[in-house]
């Protein structure tokens, strides 16, 4: 295996795919919105099972390059075997850095299918599902530093309150904060995704259990891995990286705030901010064209074939031609 001097990129690779790590998401409609061209430079930021990566390499021609980014080791079990990919063991927050120390300037279009790999919900040890009794993780990378157990260990009420609302869409948020607090006694808290869900099953009516286990596993593992946070940069570094007037930027967005953030990127040029500012005229200058008017969701194949794929919403813009000063 051939290795740059930095140990966090990888070129080239040994074994294809043997097991299914994740199946992807609106595979072809994600990876037509790049528009590939045969000899451009492209970035997958969710590197995962590798599926939507190999369709990308699959077009490419022999000159074409892919970057690819997952910060979770065990992805790096799906790499195939193609000189035209270079792996980023990080973080797609870093994709500036990154793509500056290998030299390139413009990418001809960026994917991100966003959200947790099939995989993560499937391996118990990693916490990320409450079908299983395992620790309380629910980390991406195992190289960071605070996991699920230590959140509901160390935040308080408001905070906890603040991130079932804002992450989890949990009805009563204040409610199972306080009972989270509550439960750090003599027992040292809740230390394993089955002492959460009996937390949770105690106070809530049996109708509703599976529905508000979801809403609050989803809701720490966003806050574990600062998902937002990273979405967030990394939105803001596509403008700039994307190559002005046909670089692409295709995204699967899975959850309300993330697909909120991708429309605002596309009509203000901020994932933060909702509507562009006018000028005197009332005409907006924008860096991105949305390809689509609407959101492209999974039809009823899809939906039978993998039923996971439901909260999927595909969004894919353009970059618009700089103007000369």
């Amino acid at each position: 295996m051939k290795k740059r001097k930095n140990d966090d990129i990888v070129l080239a690779h040994n074994e294809d795919m043997e097991q299914v790590y994740h199946v992807p998401v609106l595979l072809h409609p994600t990876v037509d919105g790049l528009d590939i061209k045969p000899d451009g430079v492209y970035v997958d930021v969710t590197f995962g099972g590798g599926g939507h990566s190999k369709e990308i390499l699959r077009r490419l021609g022999p000159k074409g390059r892919l970057i690819a980014f997952d910060q979770d080791q065990e992805a790096w079990e799906n790499k195939p075997d193609d000189e035209r990919l270079t792996l980023v063991r990080h973080n797609f927050r870093f994709m500036e850095h990154f793509l500056h120390y290998l030299d390139i300037e413009y990418v001809d279009g960026i994917l991100a299918d966003l959200g947790v790999s099939s995989h993560h919900f499937d391996d118990a040890e990693r916490g990320f599902s409450f079908r299983f009794d395992a620790p309380l993780d629910m980390r991406m990378s195992k190289g960071m530093k605070h996991t699920a157990a230590d959140i509901l260990a160390t935040y308080d009420e408001a905070e906890l309150t603040n991130i079932l609302a804002t992450y989890g869409e949990v009805q009563q948020p204040r409610k199972l904060a306080q009972a989270i607090v509550k439960s750090r006694g003599a027992n040292g808290g809740l230390k394993t995704t089955g002492q959460l869900r009996e937390l949770v099953e105690k106070m809530t009516p049996a109708k509703l259990q599976s529905k508000v286990l979801a809403q609050l596993f989803q809701a720490l593992r966003i806050e574990v891995n600062q998902e937002m946070r990273a979405l967030r940069q990394m939105l803001t570094q596509s403008v700039r990286v994307l190559r002005p007037g046909t670089g692409r930027l295709s995204v699967i967005a899975y959850h309300s705030l993330e697909d909120r953030m991708v429309k605002n990127l596309i009509k203000s040029g901020d994932p933060m901010v909702a509507q562009a500012e006018q000028d005197i005229y009332g005409a907006v200058d924008v860096p991105l064209e949305a390809v689509t008017r609407k959101a492209i969701v999974p039809d009823a194949d899809e939906l039978e074939r993998n039923p996971r794929s439901r909260s999927a919403k595909l969004r894919v813009a353009v970059r618009r031609e700089e103007e000369d000063e």
